[in-house]
């Protein structure tokens, strides 16, 4: 029996996902949860395991493509189920179908979805006027670009080098036909209306003279696709867009600073290198002052709560699950340390280089990125002293840990080269006083400057 595999709803409400790559082609045989593709959320690149044991008989949707949650995505040939099965009577028998994830939307159609079409306002795309104008004996007829209504299939490698060279692929799916346009299919079309195909490497030439400061001679010399790059907003880095501007225009931010002087932290990290104990742990300044904020963060619960604007209601958590931001290819993600208050410091060593090895293969997970309490920016690692960091949404509190440098220093009366380090709190001025973020500022800087002094806080 043929069975369809929806797509699920991955989580935090999301509407759709793109298909980053298929791990399986028709004919496969697949057994329960085996991986299918990789799909990127707003959020990260998730695996969808495979809720049926079969043979893969159609794919519905090609890498690059973006699928609505509920669309079919896969379809299998069921081992053991045969055609004459019954059908679903009932929304609630066709929800029931086995996935791992997620049911997702119920089905709204039989069969095979149209891919989405490519128009504006309800009608098919126009046809290129600067082509008709420029050459109007290659125009396409005015029939077959109708016909191609459709968004063109082709790859997303094959639509960036249509993009380099200024080609509507529209205009090529109209003389190629239904079939996947090529990366020749493009060449040919464009030396056709006399323009330029790209290396095959797929890296623009440029000349010797563009890498020096542009002249009118050689700035007039690139043709308008070769002027500027254009990347479309999607994924990480479009939900990011969203979530920094909801914040910036919701909470009220205030940063504060303080430079403190973490030789005594660092001393205690170089006797902790040198334990052959600790060999499998890598415990580093972020972990230190993930410790301090957690113990921080006991004494200033403002800083450890959100805004409820429909309740009315300031909530307090009274656990903390600590945000790390990291950057990554796709963007800035906060992955969360779960109840980050209970572990030790060589704990959170653990957990902080746990989530950065993950969040660097584009693996974690959207329940790892849901939530948080608090959070951590290590700008340190740039080189970069202090900043202006932006509370995540629903989050009081950000804390921006600056690069830890030899300074000279005022240490008991004299003047000496200390290891000095830059703090930035950003926080929501209508949960926190100026006070109470001077305060959780002052006790972290405190750890850092003194550790033993995390033996006197609770």
């Amino acid at each position: 029996m043929i069975a369809e595999f929806r797509l699920p709803d991955l989580g935090e409400g999301l509407t759709e996902a793109e298909v980053v790559t298929w791990l399986v082609a028709p004919g496969d045989a697949v057994t329960l949860n085996q991986t299918l593709a990789e799909v990127e959320t707003a959020k990260a690149v998730v695996e969808l395991p495979s809720p049926y044991e079969g043979t893969v008989s159609t794919l519905h949707a090609e890498a690059g493509q973006t699928v609505a949650v509920g669309a079919p995505l896969i379809a299998f040939d069921v081992v053991g189920e045969s055609d004459d099965a019954p059908t679903p009577t009932s929304e609630s028998d066709e929800k029931a179908q086995p996935n791992l994830v997620g049911y997702g939307a119920a089905p709204t159609a039989a069969g095979r979805p149209a891919r989405r079409a490519r128009r504006i306002g309800g009608t098919p795309a126009p046809v290129d006027t600067a082509v008709l104008e420029a050459a109007p004996h290659d125009a396409t007829p005015s029939a077959a670009v109708d016909a191609v209504i459709e968004r063109p299939r082709s790859t997303p490698p094959v639509r960036a080098h249509a993009k380099r060279l200024g080609i509507d692929l529209v205009l090529v799916a109209a003389e190629v036909g239904d079939r996947v346009i090529t990366r020749s299919d493009v060449d040919a079309y464009a030396e056709r209306i006399g323009g330029r195909a790209a290396p095959a490497d797929d890296v623009p030439e440029l000349p010797i003279s563009a890498l020096s400061t542009p002249t009118p001679s050689n700035a007039s010399a690139l043709t308008d696709a070769e002027r500027e790059t254009r990347i479309p907003i999607r994924g990480v880095r479009k939900h990011t867009a969203a979530a920094m501007v909801q914040s910036a225009f919701t909470a009220p931010h205030v940063t504060v600073f303080h430079t403190v002087d973490v030789t005594a932290t660092m001393d205690l990290l170089s006797s902790l290198r040198d334990d052959r104990a600790l060999d499998a742990h890598r415990i580093g300044p972020l972990a230190v002052v993930a410790k301090a904020v957690c113990l921080a963060l006991g004494r200033t619960p403002g800083l450890n709560s959100r805004w409820d604007e429909a309740a009315g209601e300031i909530v307090q958590h009274n656990y903390v699950d600590l945000g790390i931001a990291a950057a990554t290819d796709r963007g800035l993600i906060v992955p969360m340390i779960r109840d980050a208050e209970r572990l030790t410091l060589i704990g959170l060593a653990d957990a902080v280089k746990s989530l950065a090895e993950v969040a660097r293969s584009g693996k974690t997970s959207p329940a790892e990125l849901a939530g948080g309490t608090f959070s951590i920016s290590n700008i340190g690692v740039f080189g970069v002293d202090a900043g202006t960091p932006i509370l995540p949404p629903g989050q009081s509190g950000i804390l921006a840990v600056g690069a830890v440098r030899r300074q000279p220093w005022e240490h008991h009366g004299e003047i000496a080269l200390r290891q000095m380090m830059t703090l930035s709190l950003s926080f929501d001025h209508r949960l926190v006083d100026g006070a109470e973020g001077a305060r959780f500022l002052k006790d972290v800087a405190d750890i850092l400057e003194e550790p033993g002094r995390a033996m006197l806080l609770r």
